[in-house]
């Protein structure tokens, strides 16, 4: 019902019914798929009470963590260019149905780590800009997920061991992924996965240790291993009506903000992994090795995969993956 109402508030005012110009007490309600607690949603509140100071009170966001206004994931990005919300927070690997190219920092073993993701970002994220704008909206600030894990109930020392494992995935690369590997991937949304596993519908997740610790993994899957196979960002973005209807001078405080944060967000994503890696094994969790032998047949029987990847998403990936892998050598 509730998103019902936001739809044909946001056609009225689209249709030019309303007229809503920015007055003094400006109030913004952000949606975050991710349960109170997460990391992201700590960045979040962190962001908006730093708009709300370097804006003199003038623009208030309210944060909605958990999924709570009954968007999901995979649809904020065109619940963004609609005006359902005039900002939000999202998966960009989730949005490939829309915008392939979204997705293409998700490609199994593109980067190594941080410093890799880094220079990646330095090539991609302006033509990511220009592809949220076809969109309606602009991205703030952009802050990648921890190193992911494969989580099960048995332990795995080869990709023999994980055969015929139904495993949750969450998008179209570790979908592809972890079926090449012989796992049988099940693609399903955050709010999904601990009923699944409740239910023995999946005996797997891969996520990262952040969401491990969300979803109380202890009380469901045994073993973890850290096979950090991709490795992928959250932006928060604007609305473009939202943003344009701000004064210039409100813009700049935001931007300044987005941009004095995000450096201090990477190094929350950075930290983020060694602690939650704690509570999972204090809570029970054990984590395994992944051997030489297992981490090699997962990339050789991944490898294709990058230039399945480039030809699909066409004009500019290859220009991109070219200028990432030079700056690398």
């Amino acid at each position: 019902m509730f998103r019902k109402i936001l739809r044909t508030v946001a056609a009225i005012i689209v249709g030019g019914a309303i007229s809503l110009p920015v007055l003094a007490g400006t109030t913004w309600d952000m949606p975050i798929v991710w349960p109170d607690g997460n990391f992201h949603v700590k960045n979040a509140r962190v962001f908006a009470e730093e708009v709300n100071k370097a804006t003199g009170g003038k623009v208030t966001i309210n944060i909605h963590p958990g999924g709570s206004l009954g968007f999901k994931g995979p649809e904020m990005l065109t619940v963004m260019r609609d005006g359902l919300v005039p900002i939000g927070e999202l998966l960009l690997n989730q949005q490939v149905g829309e915008a392939p190219l979204m997705g293409l920092e998700a490609t199994p073993y593109l980067s190594s780590g941080y410093s890799d993701l880094a220079k990646l970002h330095q090539h991609w994220l302006p033509h990511v800009q220009e592809v949220a704008k076809q969109f309606n909206q602009k991205f703030l600030y952009i802050v990648p997920w921890p190193r992911q894990y494969v989580y099960t109930k048995v332990p795995a020392s080869s990709v023999a061991d994980l055969k015929g494992i139904k495993i949750r995935t969450y998008n179209r690369s570790t979908t592809g992924m972890f079926n090449r590997i012989g796992m049988t991937s099940v693609q399903l949304p955050w709010g999904e996965v601990v009923p699944s596993l409740a239910a023995g519908t999946i005996d797997a997740v891969t996520t990262s240790a952040s969401s491990g610790v969300d979803g109380k993994f202890w009380e469901f899957l045994k073993y973890m291993y850290p096979t950090s196979h991709v490795w992928s960002s959250n932006v928060v973005s604007v609305n473009l009506d939202a943003w344009n209807s701000l004064t210039p001078l409100t813009r700049i405080a935001i931007e300044g903000v987005a941009k004095r944060l995000q450096p201090q967000f990477w190094d929350v994503s950075k930290a983020e992994d060694a602690a939650k890696v704690k509570i999972l094994t204090d809570n029970g969790v054990i984590l395994g090795e992944v051997t030489t032998s297992m981490l090699k047949d997962m990339q050789e029987k991944t490898a294709p995969m990058l230039a399945e990847t480039i030809e699909s998403i066409g004009d500019p990936a290859g220009q991109i993956i070219d200028a990432y892998k030079n700056e690398l050598k």
